[in-house]
């Protein structure tokens, strides 16, 4: 503006004087438009990359104005370029959330961030991760104390993410939001609440919803409507619980969808449907983790259970376990006890009725310990659940190894009978040893019915669960009777038996038969255990049984064919020190003890003093630089770097391996990155024997052919 202007002259054109009388108000007004910019426009800061603005983060409110006393509601806004990614509270397989410390003026309290419903991508490598595409406003409530003695409020924190496409980089910005303190709230930014609004899932499920067990893990059953073409859960589990591959699915024509969590115990989450025109929903899940209390009981039916009373559930579980005989998790044990009652049917009826009533009796005692067992966990404020037992890898070991040897048994390897001196004289004991056995047979039928969950079952045993005492033994009782029902029958009209083929030399090749099914459950139980534990665990095992079956042949060929007393014990002696070192072998990966990995690629902490020693002594070295929460990294170690091939060429040239890992903050490994032009990981380098200034830089996306180029220039 010219100085004129200021000049104490009088003016001379009509214009300048209306300027100059009007100048006061002018500046008043241009004041006014810079403080509302300073008030009401939150700083915003943004994270560059190779001249790219991956994410402009910023801090917005929903209302224009603090009242003392008064919650608000401010959000992290987060606008991501296209084709990159930020994460979920839980990332996935590989990530990092979204995270902010807060600075406020003392009195503030902020509640969590509001997690809108993310996005699930599965990539390459069958990795999957949960997060954000293009934009998301991560919102927490503000509480400010009741008396305000500013006229105006700063608000900032320090927010941290990561953001991922091909490569991921870790961002952070200082954001900040100042508003006047007043009387009354100002509603602002309503439109942009309101769309994140709707993406936050709803309390609970408005849909019939079960949860139950399964032998790898949990079991979500639920009808969310005709209109609805998927239906996801996203798992939010707790610190050190490990999800695995989560499968959804639903049989044609049917409303119910099942969707199979691998996972110890229960784990919350949020269920998410999308409606055929593309609309989609969350709700949370909030079944408990290892250390919580679910708001839903196991087998728990949001719309139909809660109104279930003690005598139709009763009648739930009595059918339930009618239904539990036809079940392949009963079958083999069922079957034995057939071939029992062939073998019976030249017996007296009453010696029959007795077989039948001891095997009730094992089925009911073993229903029995279970109740016991549920009573005691709810008394001690944990949660019980239906096949808990195997939930547990050393259980689910050790049952492996006793249907193993009952399958060895009817192949023939050995017989389970008493020593021929232990015979002498107790003829007469001979009906109590066979009520011994039918008792045992009842109670490992049951044991081996714990994971399947028939229909009617869930519903009682969720009613079950929500109960205690007297109630939980009831309805135990009811699932025990139907289970033992059709043995009591078969047991008392010995007229039926009749009509079952006499015995004969078929029988032997029936009893082998029988053993395929035993086997079978064998390979059920092993992927069981594989799901909890790994490969590993499952080879450990495998070893195991190697052991065990010798042990039996051993027994069988030496002890059982009247071999004399001291070369039976020493077969006896020689078997067990076998069986033991094969359960020493697996035990510590059944167990988790023992997590070891293969040998592979002998990695070392990375430092640049490190590095420049290896090649002053004129050896190759390879740099990784690399994060657990790195997609990329991870898919290239998988599929590029630990192979066998590329494990042989870096032991044959004797390359020195570096790791740099960057899943912490590392200032050594972030120069690093910087020297290079890189912000982001993964990063690879191989630096040639003696030529430390002239390393090989590799894509950041390798393939093995890539690796094994790179080696052979070496």
């Amino acid at each position: 503006m010219d100085k004129e202007m200021f000049s104490l002259r009088k003016p001379g054109s009509w214009a300048e004087m209306r300027i100059f009388s009007r100048w006061p108000q002018l500046r008043h007004i241009l004041a006014g438009i810079f403080i509302f910019f300073l008030i009401f426009v939150p700083s915003t800061q943004a994270q560059t990359w190779q001249g790219k603005e991956l994410v402009r983060a910023s801090l917005i409110a929903d209302s224009s104005v603090v009242v003392p006393g008064k919650s608000f509601r401010v959000g992290l806004y987060l606008q991501i370029l296209p084709g990159w990614h930020t994460y979920w509270e839980n990332p996935g397989d590989v990530g990092l959330p979204t995270a902010i410390q807060w600075q406020f003026p003392p009195g503030f309290k902020a509640g969590a961030f509001q997690w809108p419903v993310p996005n699930r991508m599965t990539l390459a490598g069958d990795i999957v991760d949960y997060g954000y595409e293009k934009d998301v406003l991560l919102i927490t409530e503000i509480r400010p104390p009741p008396h305000l003695n500013a006229k105006e409020i700063v608000l900032q924190g320090d927010a941290t993410w990561l953001v991922c496409a091909e490569i991921c980089v870790p961002g952070e910005a200082k954001v900040s939001l100042t508003l006047p303190v007043g009387a009354s709230t100002v509603p602002a930014n309503t439109g942009i609440f309101e769309r994140f609004d709707r993406r936050l899932p709803a309390f609970a499920p408005t849909f019939p919803v079960t949860i139950s067990q399964f032998a790898g893990g949990m079991e979500i059953s639920a009808q969310p409507g005709k209109d609805i073409k998927s239906l996801s859960f996203y798992p939010l589990p707790a610190t050190n619980q490990k999800v695995g591959k989560i499968t959804e699915s639903r049989r044609p024509g049917q409303e119910t969808w099942t969707i199979r969590v691998p996972v110890v115990g229960g784990v919350k989450g949020i269920l998410v449907t999308e409606a055929q025109e593309g609309t989609r929903k969350g709700y949370q899940l909030n079944e408990g983790g290892p250390s919580s209390v679910p708001k839903f009981k196991l087998g728990h039916t949001t719309a139909a259970v809660s109104s279930l009373t003690l005598l139709p559930a009763i009648l739930y579980g009595f059918l339930g376990g009618l239904i539990l005989n036809l079940m392949p998790c009963v079958f083999p044990v069922i079957s034995l006890k057939i071939f029992g009652f062939i073998r019976q049917a030249g017996e007296k009826p009453q010696v029959i009725f007795r077989h039948g009533l001891a095997f009730a009796a094992g089925v009911f005692a073993w229903f029995f310990i279970l109740a016991v067992v549920v009573v005691f966990l709810q008394h001690q404020g944990q949660t019980a659940n239906w096949a808990f037992q195997f939930q547990n890898p050393a259980f689910n070991f050790i049952i492996i190894a006793v249907v193993f040897v009952f399958a060895l048994n009817l192949l023939g390897v050995f017989e389970i009978i008493l020593s021929g001196s232990a015979t002498t004289g107790l003829s007469q004991l001979s009906e109590r040893q066979g009520l011994l056995g039918s008792f045992l047979h009842g109670g490992f039928a049951t044991l081996l019915a714990t994971p399947c969950t028939a229909p009617f079952l869930g519903a009682a045993l969720g009613f079950a669960f929500s109960q205690s005492g007297v109630m939980v033994f009831l309805i135990f009782a009811s699932v025990a009777l139907g289970l033992a029902l059709p043995y009591l029958l078969l047991s008392a009209q010995t007229g039926w038996i009749r009509f079952l083929p006499r015995p004969g030399v078929w029988m032997e090749r029936v009893k082998q038969l029988m053993a395929f099914p035993l086997l079978a459950t064998v390979v059920w139980l092993l992927m069981v255990l594989g799901s909890q534990r790994g490969l590993f665990a499952v080879i450990g095992t495998l070893a195991f049984l190697l052991c065990l079956g010798f042990c039996c042949w051993m027994i069988g060929s030496f002890v059982q064919m009247g071999s004399s007393r001291w070369r039976s014990r020493f077969v006896i002696l020689i078997s067990l020190i076998i069986a033991f070192f094969g359960a020493l072998f697996a035990w510590p990966e059944v167990t988790g003890m023992n997590r070891a990995q293969a040998a592979g690629i002998p990695w070392k902490p990375y430092s640049e003093a490190a590095v420049n020693e290896a090649l002053a002594a004129g050896k190759p070295v390879f740099v990784d630089f690399t994060a657990d929460w790195c997609l990329s990294c991870k898919f290239n170690e998988k599929t590029a770097i630990e192979r066998p091939a590329v494990i042989a060429a870096f032991h044959s040239q004797g390359v020195v391996p570096f790791k740099a890992d960057w899943t912490n903050k590392d200032p050594a490994i972030s120069v690093a990155l910087k020297a290079f032009g890189r912000a982001g990981v993964p990063f690879y380098l191989f630096y040639p024997a003696g030529k430390g200034d002239a390393p090989i830089i590799l894509p950041e996306l390798l393939t093995e052919s890539i690796v094994l180029k790179a080696l052979k220039t070496l």
